[in-house]
């Protein structure tokens, strides 16, 4: 299993692995120039990335390779400027990597591919690279397949299942906000899923997703075009890139901490 997911940080491919460590509670983090140096200005805050103390963008690279237990690089048809640095860097410092041209490999396939790599490697902490969104505008929505991909198969090879399961309703609802939708779900949770909801280890949040995740996009009416509900999801992640399988995150995000409130009252009381 992958601890840890770190890039330097820029738009498209860096960003797209902190996006979905962020997603999945997995921590992340990395090296980034000073003053937080993006081609689309400084990095959010958001984002726990470290400063470099120079605003040279190899010095960071260097040093994200040499963080990880191996470097992960995704590009289509040519390995060209920080990509190619990437892969030279990694060469010189004797570190484990991956390239990828995802002309040639599907996500899936992508994704076959490096859960190989990270377990042939033994790589707990992960270092992805990529070119940045003006060199390549699909990369980011790659990126984030790819290795959401990859978490689906190692929660698979985990072999956990939920912690309980939810009753399909036979309609759906259209709840236009994310605690609207929380109000929905709690009803439909007895006590003891709600304490197991509130005691379960955010980094297995992806037990509840991956479980859930087919019914809450019918219950929450998402399938549907629900766009009320993933606008005000999306308002809450930032993400300029939004699916509705992450405004399915969103709310069990929401609920379980609803779950934990709710706990936490009745410890009180």
């Amino acid at each position: 299993m992958i601890d840890k997911i770190i890039s330097g940080g820029q738009t498209g491919a860096d960003q797209a692995a902190l996006d979905v460590a962020v997603k999945y509670n997995i921590p992340h983090g990395g090296w980034i120039p000073r003053g937080r140096r993006t081609e689309s200005g400084p990095l959010p805050s958001r984002y726990r990335l470290a400063v470099m103390p120079t605003t040279d963008y190899r010095d960071r690279t260097r040093q994200n390779i040499l963080d990880s237990q191996g470097t992960v690089i995704l590009f289509r048809r040519h390995l060209t400027g920080g990509s190619k640095l990437t892969r030279e860097l990694a060469k010189n410092e004797a570190k484990p990597y991956l390239a990828v041209d995802l002309l040639i490999n599907d996500p899936f396939e992508t994704a076959m591919i490096l859960q190989s790599f990270v377990g042939e490697n033994n790589i707990r902490v992960l270092n992805v690279a990529g070119p940045r969104a003006s060199h390549d505008p699909g990369i980011y929505a790659d990126v984030k397949m790819i290795l959401e991909t990859l978490v689906y198969l190692e929660f698979l090879s985990q072999e956990k299942t939920s912690p309980l399961d939810l009753s399909l309703c036979s309609d759906p609802a259209f709840p236009d906000a994310v605690d609207a939708a929380v109000d929905l779900l709690m009803p439909d949770l007895s006590l003891k899923a709600k304490t197991k909801i509130a005691r379960l280890n955010p980094a297995d949040i992806k037990i509840l997703y991956f479980s859930w995740l087919d019914h809450l996009r019918f219950r929450l009416g998402l399938d549907a075009g629900n766009r009320s509900l993933v606008k005000a999801c999306r308002q809450q992640t930032k993400l300029s890139y939004f699916t509705i399988e992450d405004a399915v995150m969103t709310v069990i995000k929401a609920l379980k901490c609803a779950c934990e409130q709710a706990c936490l009252l009745r410890i009180v009381k």
